[in-house]
């Protein structure tokens, strides 16, 4: 038997922007996708804690170093620039291997940056 099981959670980041205009997806800077062992096209639950908006996406390369988080298109209406937001990914795991299965959770700063 499989279960899903919290893969990857990057805590309370910001949206630094929102782009109406593009295809689809949330960029995230790459430092933070490697951080939460998140790969590009990866499907994420977004959950917005400033209005409670929740959505799925995938993940597309956010420029490293930068702090980037954008909401892309129509997404992109679920939440404003300065909002905070959980982005999380599951795994579907075998039984057994679920119940010793350690996900990556960060917790970056204000301007998405990752303390060392």
């Amino acid at each position: 038997m499989n279960i899903e099981v919290l893969k990857s959670k990057i805590h309370r980041a910001t949206i630094m922007q929102a782009d109406l205009n593009y295809i689809g997806s949330i960029a995230i800077d790459e430092n933070l996708i490697e951080a939460a062992n998140l790969i590009e096209n990866e499907r994420v639950s977004i959950y917005n804690i400033t209005n409670g908006e929740r959505l799925d996406t995938y993940v597309i390369k956010g420029k490293r170093g930068s702090g980037m988080i954008s909401l892309n298109g129509a997404a992109a209406r679920k939440a404003a620039v300065g909002d905070h937001i959980i982005i999380v990914s599951y795994a579907s795991l075998d039984f057994e291997e679920a119940k010793t299965f350690k996900p990556a959770i960060i917790f970056p700063d204000d301007d998405n940056k990752i303390s060392e």
